[in-house]
Parts: structure tokens; C-alpha cells; sequence
């Protein structure tokens, strides 16, 4: 049912039981732009923090897009060329996702078409023009292209959208035609191997500093750049071949806590139900978060994957209001001069706080985090934050409640 709208190879992968994936030659024609990404050590941040923390970062903001996007973007549209698409529909929150897919087209000569999310769309019009600069059409959703636009438009003419309406215009504007499929920029198994790239190459770069993780963090939407980062120590970790018992924190927003304040049920990833059930935390598929800044943690679900390791307690969670991580995004920049994107700035609060921690203990850790992008298109953001616009705000339970019930009651034998 699935091959309506994804590549066959892609579904391979998502249900493949192998351990490594070869890289196709043509894919790392196009990494070697830009990969392998610069790891450094934030000694700036460590000395403004007088802590004993050592205290690294992965970067993926080098990339032509300017994130990590692309590692998973890229090999989407070369195995969907391989099979003939002419086109791809997706959706995008921040619009780095959108950026990165629409590069990849343009690579492979494959249309692309974008539904990108209202609010993201009015606070970013940059994203837009990079997509549109690299050939994709790019629709603000909810959109009156599609019947699941439509209807939101009716109910709510002032819309400011959601990643879940988002996905489901992409995927109903992709049915319904042998040569147009749909892709994803997170959530799924596939997506999130392709992602691994970073950590294969954290795990070489550590080596040779002669060092290793104590705690690994970064931030989560859907969860694939976090997933990319520890997943390969992860690995070395479940086969006792890390030197030290590391730990992995996954960071997300107040405003859409999925995995801090939600639940962990089935539940569709798109507010039309188009897609099938998934079994994750979620706030609820009819969820429409706050316009908070970072569009890129406004997805109601979160990685199946990383929804069990939360579940089972193998990855810690923690949550971050956006005026404490453009905070520490603003001393990020001041100390290491990268001004990094708003979601990666949740996993900057979350690094300071543990190298505080240290401080306070003494104890010598080694951090690793990922700078998964930069924030060189979200300028309205940073100047709201110096107008003091911005506010802190977390999601009442009782909105996440509703919201949860909703899909309780409607799939009632499932989500006892």
C-alpha cells in the first residue's frame, strides 16, 4: 500500500533488516560538497562558562541548504530517480527540509513541490526563495490546492498551519499518479539511517582527539538529526565496544512536547489521516502547535524509534522554552561565532546546563552536541528576541490532554 506514495527502495530500507546500507557512489558524488561536516570544540563557550567540561559540536551547517537535511534529501531523490519519479511532493516546518529536498531535485532532475507551514512561510520568506532559486514550487499550508487544505481553510481561514496538515496536502497532492511520490524529511526508519552519516563520522573525528562522549545531545522534532548523531556510538555502546557508558539526552520545545508531556500510543503522523498508524509519543494528529520560532520541533509525533528508547528509558528527554534556548543561542554566538538555527539552540541550553552541572561538581565529562544547522535565515527571530518579543511559552496539560483524547476515542481498541 505504501508504494503509492514512496520509492520501492525506500521501503526496502524502512523494513530492512540488514545492519549497514551501502552508500551509492552517485550519493557521496554529491556529499563530498560538503561532507565529511567539521566537528569542533567550543572553547570559547567552555572558558565563558568556567567549566571543567570539555565541550564538542558537530556541525552540519556547512551544507549548501544549511543543515543536516540534506544527507537524507539527497538519497531520496536519487532512489526515486532510479525508479522514474519525475516529481516529489513534501512538506516542510523551518523550511530547512524544503530547502534541502529542492537542492537534491535539482541534482537529479526531479520536480519538486513544497507545502510548506503558513507561519513558517510568512516568518521565513527566504527559505521559500532559496527553494524556489533551486526550482521547487513552494504553497503555504494549509493551501486551497488540496481537499485537506481546503477543509482546514473553512473551519479556520486564519490558519497558521501544522507540519501534520502540511504532510497530508503533500501526500494527497501525490496519489493518484504512477510517476510523483512523496518524501519525508524525519520521523522514519530510513530517513533517520541515512542521517547516520553524522555519527560515523563524530565517531572517527573523536578518535582522533583521542577522546569520547560522555553525554551525547541534541535536539528533536522528528528526531533525525539527533538520531543520526548517536546512533552509530549507540551501536558501539549495545556491543560493548564504548569506552565509556555515554549517555543520550533528546531535547525538545515546551511548546510541542511530545515526548515530555505526550503520549505514547498510535497515532497517525498527518492531520488527515492519510497515513497509516504509527506507534509513538504524540500530542495528537489534530494538534496545532504555538508560531513559536523554531518550526522544525513543531511536529505533533516523534520518531518511532526513538518513542520506544524514551519509552524504555535507554534515551533521556528534556524539554526547553524558546526564550532560554535563544538565550543560549546568543551566547553561543557571542563565545564560538555561529549563529546556529532555533532548534539547535534547545540542545545548546541543554549542553550548558550539564556544563554547569559540572561545574558545580567538578566533575571532568565530555559533551558532545549537534549544531544540526544555522540560523542565518531566521533573523526575524533573533530580532524579535532583542525587541524582547519573544515569551516562554510551554503548552498547558490540558490542551495535550484534549488533544490526545481525541485520538483515544477514536481508536479505542488500540489506545486503551
Amino acid at each position: 500500500m505504501l508504494e503509492a506514495i514512496f520509492a520501492k527502495e525506500l521501503l526496502k530500507q524502512e523494513m530492512c533488516g540488514e545492519r549497514f546500507v551501502q552508500i551509492p557512489e552517485e550519493i557521496r558524488d554529491v556529499y563530498r560538497l560538503w561532507r565529511p561536516t567539521p566537528m569542533y570544540r567550543a572553547r570559547g563557550l567552555e572558558k565563558a562558562l568556567k567549566t571543567p567540561a570539555k565541550i564538542y559540536y558537530k556541525y552540519e551547517g556547512v551544507s549548501p541548504p544549511g543543515s543536516h537535511k540534506p544527507n537524507t534529501a539527497v538519497a531520496q531523490a536519487y532512489y526515486n530517480m532510479k525508479e522514474g519519479t519525475e516529481k516529489l511532493t513534501t512538506e516542510t516546518g523551518a523550511g530547512q527540509w524544503g530547502s534541502s529536498i529542492a537542492f537534491a531535485g535539482s541534482f537529479f532532475d526531479i520536480d519538486v513541490e513544497v507545502y510548506m507551514v503558513r507561519i513558517s512561510y510568512d516568518q521565513k520568506p527566504y527559505r521559500r526563495v532559496m527553494m524556489q532559486l533551486y526550482g521547487a514550487d513552494v504553497y503555504p499550508s494549509p493551501s486551497d490546492r488540496t481537499n485537506t487544505g481546503k477543509k482546514i481553510l473553512a473551519d479556520n481561514p486564519d490558519s497558521t498551519g501544522s507540519l501534520g496538515i502540511a504532510i497530508s496536502e503533500a501526500v494527497e497532492s501525490c496519489m493518484g499518479s504512477d510517476t510523483t511520490k512523496y518524501c519525508l524529511g524525519s520521523v522514519l526508519n530510513h530517513v533517520l539511517m541515512h542521517q547516520t552519516v553524522i555519527g560515523q563520522e563524530a565517531k572517527e573525528q573523536m578518535a582522533m582527539v583521542e577522546d569520547y562522549p560522555d553525554q551525547i545531545i541534541g535536539c528533536v522534532g522528528g528526531g533525525s538529526s539527533f538520531a543520526g548523531l548517536f546512533e552509530p556510538f549507540y551501536y558501539d555502546k549495545i556491543n560493548g565496544r564504548a569506552p565509556k557508558d555515554v549517555e543520550f539526552t533528546a531535547v525538545e520545545s515546551t511548546a510541542c512536547p511530545s515526548m515530555t508531556a505526550g503520549e505514547y500510543m498510535y497515532d497517525h503522523g498527518d492531520s488527515g489521516r492519510i497515513i497509516p498508524l504509527v506507534l509513538m509519543h504524540t500530542l495528537g494528529h489534530d494538534f496545532i502547535p504555538d508560531p513559536i520560532h523554531a518550526g522544525g520541533l513543531r511536529y505533533h509525533g516523534m520518531a518511532p524509534t526513538l518513542s520506544l528508547m524514551a519509552n524504555e528509558g535507554t534515551i533521556n528527554v528534556k524539554a526547553h522554552n524558546q526564550i532560554d534556548a535563544f538565550e543560549a543561542a546568543a551566547l553561543f554566538a557571542k563565545t564560538e561565532g555561529i549563529v546556529p538555527a532555533p532548534e539547535p539552540s534547545h540542545a545548546i541550553k541543554e549542553t550548558i546546563d550539564e556544563a554547569l552541572r559540572c561545574k558545580e561538581t567538578g566533575e571532568e565529562k565530555t559533551l558532545l552536541f549537534l549544531l544540526c544547522g544555522h540560523g542565518h535565515f531566521d533573523m526575524k527571530a533573533y530580532d524579535d528576541f532583542n525587541a524582547g518579543k519573544l515569551k516562554p511559552f510551554a503548552l498547558p496539560q490540558d490542551r495535550i490532554d484534549r488533544s490526545v483524547n481525541r485520538v483515544k476515542v477514536m481508536y479505542p481498541g488500540l489506545n486503551k
